[in-house]
């Protein structure tokens, strides 16, 4: 049996924006006194030229991003979650999004996986505030190599783009020659009996939760939501009609995010039951983050209970 790769989200954030560096010099990278923990000290020890540390201020970061951006540059600027979508809101909304400027927001550390820090640090709101901000993009990556290459895709955008990144290491699911594109969900397990949609490390548990159901007679089709805005209506709409059943993961709230866009859409199109996982409206706590993820029911076993329940809805 083959040995698990385990690697951070984050990880492929920092190497893919090296390799953008050896190829391109229109743009820059800043953080807010975090390069080391959000892995943009690998694009400052590559160029230092090229990198602009803020200081533990978020919202300036983002002002500055903006008049950069606004003479023609790309930039990539990073924080943590809490701080890049919770402090610099308004700057993200007004001097980023309203002129569509093309800035890649690097927010690591996101969701109750940031482990001991607590629930100061755990931000699980950060994809609902994202998603109301008009022209927004948002990219949750499954794995390190669908991180890197949601950066340099995000890199070719046009318009602002807000990824989200973790701190735990995680099993990677896609080769090397994975190609990702923006707004388009992937199915990685065929299943006629329900449809479990994930985003970031819910993913890996999808995967563990379609053999689990497998062995119960129950056929899940598995699809990888990273892009949760724009929505991938195509994917979603196929699944509700040929599964009639959907379930939602992501480590986020239950309010606002991936679940939210799935729902919001398909009462109006489609309706069908669909069922989330998420935190359930509630504050992190501080622990061991594989710890917070049993106590926040982000497990398989959790998507199992799910699926049935929504299959039970049909």
């Amino acid at each position: 049996m083959a040995e698990i790769v385990k690697k951070a989200t984050r990880d492929g954030y920092g190497t893919a924006l090296v390799k953008l560096g050896e190829q391109f010099d229109d743009f820059i990278v800043m953080d807010a006194d975090l390069a080391e923990a959000t892995k943009t000290g690998k694009f400052k020890a590559a160029f230092p030229d090229r990198f602009y540390d803020c200081g533990i201020a978020e919202q300036n970061m983002m002002s500055i991003a903006a008049g950069v951006a606004a003479t023609g540059k790309k930039v990539f600027c990073s924080s943590f979650a809490m701080f890049a979508a919770g402090r610099a809101f308004e700057q993200i909304r007004n001097a980023i999004g309203y002129p569509h400027l093309h800035v890649v927001i690097g927010a690591t550390h996101a969701g109750v996986s940031v482990g001991e820090d607590g629930a100061t640090h755990q931000c699980c709101e950060d994809i609902a505030l994202m998603r109301t901000i008009p022209g927004m993009t948002i990219i949750n990556p499954a794995d390190a190599v669908e991180a890197e290459k949601a950066v340099i895709a995000a890199y070719h955008h046009d318009g602002p783009v807000y990824m989200r990144f973790g701190r735990l290491a995680i099993p990677v699911i896609f080769p090397d020659d994975y190609q990702f594109e923006i707004g388009k969900g992937v199915e990685l397990k065929s299943g006629t009996d329900v449809t479990i949609i994930a985003t970031g490390l819910l993913v890996n548990e999808a995967m563990i939760a379609h053999d689990l159901l497998e062995t119960e007679g129950i056929s899940a089709r598995i699809i990888n939501m990273a892009t949760i805005k724009p929505l991938d209506t195509e994917i979603v709409l196929r699944a509700a009609k040929e599964t009639g059943a959907i379930v939602t993961a992501e480590e986020h709230s239950i309010v606002g995010g991936l679940g939210g866009a799935v729902s919001e859409y398909l009462s109006e199109v489609f309706p069908v039951p669909v069922m989330k996982i998420g935190v359930n409206d509630v504050y992190g706590t501080s622990g061991p983050a594989d710890e917070l993820l049993d106590k926040y029911r982000l497990r398989a076993v959790d998507l199992v209970l799910k699926a049935k329940a929504a299959i039970a809805m049909k």
